[in-house]
């Protein structure tokens, strides 16, 4: 599933839409993870594209009458800029015909994305969304206060889309490794000055994940087709049994909540 830096990418290479109206809507396939709402077509047609933000794993693509488009990618979902009048292809479910002359296309072969139309407070799915970990208003403090208490492990935390928006297994693992810190520690026993080494891990390794346009492990593409390149870069995700970048010593792969974990022994305490 497309984490954080993926979604950001995503919402940056969709920097042209803005301004442009959707002229008209094309329905291949309501049945999403949710099904697109019948008066899905009407509450877009005409409307401009004011902007578009992104909380957690979300986009907002907020319209000209106050109201915005939610948009989740799920599993294997992609939004695609193209022009106008390319043929469809499989999976292809919407497409919005744009007045620039372009069309945004969202495939999605397996069809765990949603897109929903409505006002900000209404939608659900945003209410548990944490602050997003990537921004410079994330503070020592929330984080202080995030793990106090919490007898779960450090990456169920990370991982956890109610306190931090946008984090999954990928960068949790990354995230921990360059903090040096081991994924099955408890929250509550992180030292400050542990918990200081990973807000500085979270925003190094977000960040750097966006500038590299995400990870394409499996599906993801921006909304071009461009694939992402920090899987090229990945310190321990799914690197069990090879070396250590640092230290050479084998890295090691337990399971945490069903998901993997993958650490060095050695540089993680």
């Amino acid at each position: 599933m497309p984490e954080l830096p993926e979604v950001e990418t995503v919402r940056r290479s969709l920097r042209p839409v803005v301004g442009q109206r959707i002229e008209a809507v094309e329905i291949s396939e309501p049945r999403l993870r949710r099904r697109i709402h019948d008066d899905f077509a009407h509450a877009l047609i005409g409307r401009t594209v004011a902007s578009i933000d992104r909380r957690g794993k979300y986009l907002l693509f907020r319209l000209s009458d106050g109201r915005c488009l939610l948009a989740h990618l799920g599993m294997s979902g992609a939004l695609l800029l193209q022009s106008r009048g390319v043929a469809a292809r499989p999976h292809d479910h919407v497409r919005l015909q744009l007045s620039g002359g372009q069309q945004l296309t969202f495939n999605d072969p397996r069809r765990f994305g949603l897109l929903r139309v409505g006002t900000e407070s209404e939608f659900a799915e945003l209410r548990n969304v944490g602050p997003d970990p990537s921004s410079d208003a994330m503070s020592l403090d929330q984080l202080v206060r995030l793990a106090r208490g919490r007898k779960r492990p450090v990456k169920n935390l990370l991982m956890d889309q109610r306190a931090l928006g946008g984090i999954g297994n990928i960068y949790a693992n990354e995230i921990l490794f360059r903090a040096g810190i081991r994924p099955g520690r408890q929250s509550r026993r992180l030292t400050r000055r542990e918990l200081t080494a990973l807000l500085h891990a979270i925003r190094s390794v977000l960040r750097s994940a966006i500038r590299l346009g995400g990870s394409s492990i499996s599906d993801y593409r921006d909304s071009e087709g461009r694939p992402g390149y920090f899987q090229l870069h990945l310190r321990v995700y799914d690197r069990a049994g090879h070396p250590c970048a640092r230290c050479q010593t084998p890295i090691r792969r337990v399971v945490h909540a069903g998901r993997s974990s993958f650490y060095c022994p050695r540089c993680q305490k």
